[in-house]
C-alpha cells in the first residue's frame, strides 16, 4: 500500500511538471504572436508621455486593457496607479509583477516618428516630457504579460497581482508618490504578496540578454541639502566677511575624501556627489549664505549609515573651522532603500531566466549606483529585479545614449524577451510552489505509512 501511494504521488508530481512545460510553451508562443501589439502600445505611450502623479491617460489605457481581459482592476492607487488581480483556477501563491509608468522632464531628440512633442508644467516651469528611461516599454511589456496569463487563467496555480506604479522618478514637490505610497496604501496586501518580480530595460545591455545580481543590485539614495551661513561683505574687503563660497568650496573638496578614505571599496561602492550650488548675485558682493544640493548612494545599510554620518561631520566641522555654520538635511526630499534581490529566490529562479533567454545570455553583473523605488516592494516580499537588454546588437555600451538623456533609444526587438521572462517567472514560481507542496505531502505520507 505504501508503494502504491508513493507511485501515485510521483505520477502526480511528474504530470504537474509536464503541465508546467506545456504552459511555458503556450506562453512563449503567445509572446511571439503579440509582439507587434506590445511594440504598438509602447510607441503610443512614448508619443504621449506623462510626468509622475499625472499619468492619467496611461492609467486609463492600462485599466481598460486589464478590464477587457476579465482582470479585477483598482484605479487611483497612490494617485494614478493601477492594480490588477488575476485569480487562477487553482490554489497557489500570490505573485506580483511591477511596471513603472512615468516619464521625465526631458526634451526628446531621437529621430523616431513617434518621438514626444509633449510639454508640461514641472515644479512651476514648462518643460519637454520624454520617456527617457524606458518606463513606456515596462508598461507595454506588463500589459502583454497580463494578456498571456489571463488566457490561461484556469490553469494558473495561484494569483497574479499586476502593479502599474506612478512616479518612480519622484513625485512633484510637496506630493507623496511612487512605490512608497503604494506600499503605504496596502498594495502588497489583500491578497498578501508571496513574491514579486520586475524588470528594467537597459540601453547599455544588448538585446537578447538579461543582467541579474543577487543581493543589492541598485543603491540606496538619500538626497541632501547643505546651507552654509557666513557674513556678507564688499567683494573688495574679503577680510570683513566669513566667505560662504570659499567655505563651500572647501566642503566640496573634503566630501570627496569620504569615498576614498572612509569607504571600504573592496566590499562595496558608494557615491557622494554635489550636483548644484547657489550663492550670490554680483561679482563684487560676498553673499551671506550658499546652498548646495547633492546625493548619497550606498549598497549596504552600514555603509549608508556611515556615509550620512561622515557627510554631516565633514560639512559642519569644515564650516566651523572657518567661523561659519552649516545646516545639513539628509534626506532633503527623497530616500530610496537599497534594491535587494532575495538571494535564495534568485538561485531558485535563475533556471527559469536561463531557460527563457539561454544560459549564455543571463549575466551576473556588479551592482549599480543608480537607485530604484522597486526597493520598497522588495522590503515587503522576496523578489527579483533584473535588467532587460534594449541596446541594438553590436553597439558599444560606452557610446550608446544613456538613460535620462534626450537621445535615449531602445531596440524594440528586446521587448518580447521581457514578456517571456516575466510570464515564465510566474509560471515557474507557481510550479515550484506546487512541487514543494507535493514534497510536503509525500513526506507526510511516508511518515504515515511507517
Amino acid at each position: 500500500m505504501k508503494k502504491i501511494f508513493l507511485y501515485c504521488l510521483l505520477f502526480i508530481s511528474t504530470c504537474a511538471f509536464a503541465q508546467n512545460d506545456v504552459l511555458r510553451n503556450k506562453a512563449n508562443q503567445s509572446a511571439d504572436k503579440i509582439e507587434s501589439k506590445v511594440i504598438a502600445w509602447r510607441r503610443d505611450f512614448h508619443e504621449h508621455p506623462e510626468l509622475g502623479n499625472n499619468e492619467f491617460r496611461t492609467a486609463g489605457i492600462i485599466a481598460k486593457h486589464l478590464q477587457s481581459l476579465g482582470i479585477e482592476v483598482k484605479t487611483g492607487v497612490a494617485k494614478t496607479g493601477v492594480v490588477g488581480i488575476l485569480r487562477g483556477g487553482k490554489p497557489g501563491p500570490v505573485v506580483a509583477l511591477r511596471a513603472d509608468m512615468d516619464a521625465l522632464p526631458v526634451i526628446e531628440r531621437t529621430p523616431v516618428p513617434f518621438a514626444s512633442k509633449v510639454k508640461a508644467k514641472y515644479n512651476g516651469q514648462e518643460v519637454g516630457v520624454m520617456h527617457a528611461c524606458g518606463h513606456d516599454s515596462h508598461v507595454a511589456i506588463l500589459m502583454g504579460v497580463a494578456e498571456i496569463l489571463s488566457s490561461m487563467k484556469s490553469d494558473l496555480a495561484g494569483t497574479v497581482k499586476f502593479i502599474f506604479q506612478p512616479a518612480e522618478e519622484g513625485a512633484p514637490v510637496g506630493e507623496e508618490g511612487g512605490a512608497e505610497l503604494m506600499v503605504k496604501e496596502g498594495v502588497m496586501e489583500n491578497p498578501k504578496v508571496d513574491a514579486i518580480f520586475g524588470l528594467h530595460i537597459s540601453a547599455q545591455t544588448e538585446v537578447g540578454k538579461i543582467d541579474y545580481r543577487p543581493g543589492g543590485i541598485y543603491a540606496s539614495v538619500n538626497d541632501l541639502k547643505i546651507t552654509v551661513k557666513g557674513r556678507s561683505a564688499h567683494g573688495a574687503s574679503p577680510w570683513a566677511s566669513i566667505d560662504p563660497i570659499v567655505v563651500s568650496a572647501q566642503i566640496i573638496n573634503s566630501l570627496q575624501t569620504i569615498i576614498s578614505r572612509n569607504l571600504n571599496i573592496t566590499e562595496n561602492a558608494g557615491i557622494v556627489t554635489i550636483g548644484a550650488i547657489h550663492g550670490g548675485n554680483r561679482s563684487n558682493i560676498i553673499p551671506e549664505q550658499v546652498e548646495m544640493l547633492g546625493t548619497i548612494r550606498a549598497l549596504s545599510l552600514n555603509d549608508e549609515k556611515m556615509l550620512i554620518e561622515r557627510v554631516r561631520q565633514v560639512v559642519t566641522k569644515t564650516a566651523e573651522a572657518a567661523g561659519a555654520t552649516a545646516d545639513v538635511l539628509i534626506p532633503y526630499s527623497s530616500h530610496y532603500p537599497i534594491t535587494i534581490n532575495d538571494a535564495a529566490l534568485t538561485e531558485k529562479m535563475l533556471p527559469s531566466l536561463r531557460k527563457t533567454a539561454g544560459a549564455e545570455n543571463v549575466i551576473l553583473i556588479p551592482p549599480h549606483t543608480g537607485a530604484e523605488d522597486m526597493s520598497f516592494f522588495l522590503q515587503k516580499a522576496p523578489g527579483i529585479y533584473f535588467n532587460l537588454g534594449g541596446m541594438p546588437k553590436g553597439q558599444d555600451p560606452k557610446t550608446a545614449p544613456s538613460h535620462h538623456t534626450p537621445d535615449f533609444y531602445l531596440d524594440e526587438s528586446g521587448f518580447k524577451l521581457g514578456v517571456k521572462a516575466l510570464t515564465n517567472l510566474v509560471l515557474d514560481y507557481m510550479g515550484l510552489a506546487k512541487k514543494l507542496s507535493l514534497s510536503e505531502k509525500q513526506k507526510g505520507l511516508t511518515i504515515a505509512c511507517h
